[in-house]
């Protein structure tokens, strides 16, 4: 099956005069990243002559700086320079789950076309670093997969209307756990599923280097002029968190910026770093990717749910393989706030989760 790849592209102009120069906008980033406008003019393949062309032509187009250059000390945006650069992060960030979706069902579209076989898995899953990196590397294995990034919540009704063979889903560890497990039963219960353990991750605060506005539990969340980014309803982080509230009596109307959310955790954690909020609530990566201090509140179960006449196709097992590899589990190890410790432990979902086995009369297709 032929792959399809998706990289946004924006610029800024004014609305009759010519767009930012092309690959400015790229040079800005990397600017940012080395602090040297002659790395960043190497690492995409520019003549240094031709990257000051580049930023002379942004200059005049915007009248104003967009870099300043210091013997000695290499190259640093100005203001507009820097949010130039965390607008293109946030575009990224908040895009990168959809145009992967996006490119693998474009994929699949071409594969009618051109007669190609099917693809070996169909998976819906919750983003997530650990399934990133997972897909990833069976993709780089050369295993074919129509994958779909979705919430939980959709991934879970996916599986129980055969639209995919596996959903990869998350459940808080300890007391958000039934209230979680009752949340995704109507779509789960008495269905023949095995699930799959990736790892543990955690959720928490996202804030700014040293927690200037110390910052430390979800009550502090409620204090006046701290501004929140939250994920999107529907989403399970977001799922979490209002259970998380709701046990600590605390009211999510009184949180400022509550109602707004990002739909990745790294869009949340760019929003963040970016000084557009104080504090979001997601996962460890990508909060210290931004170079943002964490505070863990809940740790959770990622997993893959399988169906049962699944578990022993080839295409599984090559899955269980996979991440019960010992250089893999390394690899997921490596990021923060995970524990691959379980990866590849396969458990009927009736054992792993017993509540779900009990009768209930819960609509099957909820909402």
């Amino acid at each position: 099956m032929k792959q399809v790849s998706i990289r946004p592209v924006w610029t800024i102009q004014e609305p009759e005069g010519p767009p930012l120069p092309a690959r400015l906008i790229e040079l800005l980033v990397q600017v940012s990243e080395s602090g040297s406008l002659l790395l960043a003019a190497r690492t995409l393949g520019l003549s240094y002559r031709r990257a000051w062309d580049l930023v002379r032509e942004g200059e005049g187009q915007f009248k104003a700086p967009l870099l300043m250059m210091e013997r000695g000390r290499g190259s640093t945006l100005t203001e507009l320079g820097a949010r130039i650069v965390w607008a293109d992060k946030r575009i990224n960030a908040r895009l990168r789950p959809v145009l992967e979706t996006l490119s693998s069902e474009l994929a699949e579209e071409l594969r009618g076309v051109l007669s190609e076989a099917p693809p070996a898995l169909r998976l819906h899953a919750s983003h997530g670093f650990a399934i990133e990196r997972l897909i990833e590397r069976l993709a780089g294995d050369g295993l074919k997969l129509a994958l779909t990034y979705a919430s939980c919540s959709a991934a879970a009704a996916a599986l129980r209307e055969g639209e995919c063979d596996v959903a990869g889903m998350h459940i808080p560890i300890g007391p958000m756990e039934s209230m979680a497990l009752q949340h995704y039963r109507p779509w789960l219960q008495g269905m023949g599923l095995t699930l799959v353990d990736i790892a543990t991750r955690r959720q928490g605060l996202m804030v700014r280097p040293g927690n200037p506005r110390e910052l430390f539990s979800l009550a502090d969340l409620t204090r006046p002029g701290v501004r929140f980014i939250n994920r999107q309803s529907g989403s399970g982080t977001r799922l979490l968190l209002e259970g998380l509230l709701k046990a600590g009596g605390i009211e999510p109307m009184r949180i400022a910026g509550y109602e707004h959310g990002e739909y990745t955790h790294a869009a949340v954690a760019a929003y963040v770093a970016s000084g557009m909020a104080d504090v979001g609530f997601g996962l460890e990566p990508p909060a210290r990717h931004f170079k943002l201090d964490f505070v863990p509140i809940a740790t959770e179960r990622y997993f893959l749910l399988c169906r049962d006449d699944v578990m022993q196709t080839t295409v599984m097992q090559t899955v269980l393989a996979m991440l019960r590899d010992k250089d893999f589990r390394s690899t997921l190890a490596d990021l923060p706030g995970y524990d691959p410790v379980a990866a590849g432990t396969a458990t009927p979902l009736a054992q792993a989760y017993p509540a779900l086995a009990e009768p209930s009369d819960a609509d099957p297709n909820p909402l």
